[in-house]
């Protein structure tokens, strides 16, 4: 039966992946702030050649991220890409003869303006407030002045009546803010399905975006099985990972906090997790980790950074083969054969 591997920190697998895909809230933030370790553990992975990948279900496109990412402190030179649903749907969107999105049309009815602004800024869709005019719905995000999910009820409605098709950033059903959870748009687009409305998702758990992780990578020679996903929600991003062959990292920050939050020793926490992945399909993550942080400093190979790729001076390669050479003759003096001693006759 297989077994989770539990690691002190991400250095215990950085020898084993050359590709890392990395949530982005409840493992290397918390919606205000970065979690301690965070900076260190992107410099070691950078200064070993390891390609990173930041991953987020977010409905701001990749630039809008990173300026979000650099105000807390980490800076886009310590990770290769930042790939959000919302940098994809705008890809998306704009070509509706063929794709995700065909048919669509130009009037977008948005649930969560604040979070989906730039994601149709320079394009040709326009965004309505009135659901009679729109074409199709975006949710991206839950309305400050509704307090609950019946407070949606009748604009949903009113959607599927129209026939309108939808599209889901953010599968999540709560979003992680501080220390407070909020209504995600999971929640929503829920709703919308349960009433007869059609859905596209796009954020993890789902294959477009992880798919295009992996083109991504695949421009490095770096392939599924060179990859792992490190994530904080077993129901998106280990699920959603181990759907495409990709390795698994769970970080018991995040979404499963609490489930961890009183557990003592290993055993406790093994039974808690084999708990947690009964919820979950049985899918089990290959490693868990209590932060995303480099950990112990093992001595070993795996904590060094590799020079065997590093090619010689030619001064250098010169002089090495001459001294080889003379060090080969010197050998062929040593090991001549001795002359066998005449015998005296009697």
């Amino acid at each position: 039966m297989a077994t989770t591997k539990f690691c002190q920190g991400i250095s215990d697998i950085s020898d084993t992946y050359m590709g890392f895909i990395i949530d982005q809230w409840g493992v290397l933030h918390d919606g205000q702030k970065l979690y301690d370790g965070v900076l260190e553990c992107l410099e070691q992975l950078k200064g070993r050649g390891k390609k990173i990948i930041i991953l987020s279900n977010s409905a701001a496109t990749g630039d809008e991220n990173i300026k979000i990412l650099k105000k807390m402190g980490l800076s886009k030179d310590l990770c290769n890409y930042v790939v959000t649903s919302g940098e994809l749907i705008r890809n998306e969107i704009t070509n509706q003869s063929e794709g995700l999105f065909k048919g669509y049309g130009k009037k977008c009815f948005v649930f969560g303006h604040k979070e989906a602004n730039s994601i149709f800024e320079g394009t040709d869709i326009e965004m309505t407030d009135n659901i009679s005019e729109a074409s199709f719905l975006l949710i991206a995000g839950s309305d400050p002045k509704f307090s609950s999910i019946q407070d949606y009820t009748p604009i949903l409605k009113e959607a599927v009546r129209k026939g309108l098709k939808a599209i889901c950033t953010n599968p999540d059903s709560h979003a992680l803010l501080g220390a407070s959870y909020l209504m995600g748009p999971g929640m929503i687009s829920k709703t919308f399905e349960d009433f007869g409305g059609v859905i596209q998702y796009i954020g993890k758990p789902h294959a477009p975006i992880f798919k295009h992780c992996v083109q991504l990578l695949q421009k490095h020679d770096i392939y599924p099985a060179q990859t792992v996903m490190i994530g904080d929600t077993m129901a998106h991003d280990i699920m959603g990972a181990h759907y495409v062959n990709i390795d698994t990292c769970l970080v018991k920050t995040g979404m499963h906090a609490g489930v961890f939050k009183n557990c003592n020793g290993p055993a406790e926490v093994d039974r808690t997790l084999d708990v947690l992945i009964t919820h979950y399909n049985h899918i089990r993550p290959r490693y868990l980790v209590d932060h995303f942080e480099w950990g112990k400093a093992l001595p070993d190979r795996k904590h060094k950074v590799h020079k065997k790729h590093v090619r010689k001076k030619p001064l250098e390669d010169k002089k090495s083969a001459e001294k080889e050479s003379d060090e080969s003759k010197d050998k062929k003096v040593k090991i001549r054969k001795k002359p066998t001693p005449r015998t005296s006759k009697s």
